[in-house]
């Protein structure tokens, strides 16, 4: 291939992917295609839904099992300052409360939660990055702590609104939402053991949650708060988690 033309050829393809860029660029920012995109996807899930069981268990593994290295995700340590005091109070502070469409609004205690219906499980972690590792969780069951608040009949979902700034702005503390069906799943757990000591800071003390039939974005750390609701339409970036305001699915089943 001649020199000038091969410089041409690279020429127009670096404008043909600026043209694409921007024309993605432009697609993002054209509510009628994020639409028929926001539809492709509950479509997607519908589909799911129809050809998986949700209520099947995720694997379980033998303590042998145990990944000797469960790198953690995220954030590994919150600088908010509420998170850092609850944190060098060696969390006594803490509550955790279940509020929004519920008859009975709950603060619990560390060692209430410790207190409540509990599971143990050893489980994989996905990562959407690629990786995988498997851990030992002990947490209190999230619906037995659901059927003691109360929900009411509108509550459709669940955000758990977390301790952990990611982003700048008002959209940049970190949040997740699941739905009912997750919820109430026997493996969805609200853990405060790792690998049968305290949940570490890095892992999201002293509370994270754990879904096991979804990937690991969608396992909030440093739960602080959990808001039954009827739509997410009205948090943050309207999408349903940190994340999913800025691109990512928001039912993420595997």
């Amino acid at each position: 291939m001649r020199p000038h033309r091969r410089a041409w050829l690279k020429g127009a393809g670096a404008s043909l992917a600026g043209l694409w860029l921007a024309a993605c660029d432009q697609l993002t920012r054209n509510a009628q295609f994020m639409g028929f995109i926001g539809s492709a996807e509950n479509l997607n899930r519908q589909v799911q839904r129809l050809v998986t069981d949700r209520t099947a268990l995720a694997r379980e593994f033998s303590p042998a099992e145990i990944s000797p290295d469960f790198r953690p995700n995220g954030t590994r340590s919150p600088a908010d300052p509420e998170y850092v005091a609850l944190r060098d109070a060696g969390f006594a502070d803490y509550r955790l409360v279940i509020d929004g469409l519920v008859e009975r609004p709950l603060a619990l205690t560390l060692a209430e939660l410790r207190g409540e219906p509990a599971r143990t499980q050893i489980t994989r972690h996905d990562c959407v990055e690629g990786w995988s590792s498997i851990g030992k969780w002990t947490g209190a069951k999230l619906g037995p702590l659901l059927d003691q608040a109360g929900l009411k009949p509108q509550a459709r979902y669940l955000v758990f609104h977390c301790a952990d700034t990611l982003g700048e702005g008002p959209h940049g503390r970190y949040y997740e939402s699941i739905d009912l069906v997750d919820a109430y799943h026997p493996q969805t757990i609200l853990a405060y053991e790792m690998n049968d000591a305290p949940l570490p800071v890095p892992h999201g003390a002293p509370v994270r949650l754990r879904v096991e039939r979804q990937l690991g974005y969608k396992h909030a750390k440093y739960v602080m708060r959990i808001e039954a609701v009827e739509s997410f339409a009205h948090i943050a970036g309207g999408r349903g988690g940190f994340w999913e305001d800025r691109g990512y699915e928001w039912y993420a089943g595997i």
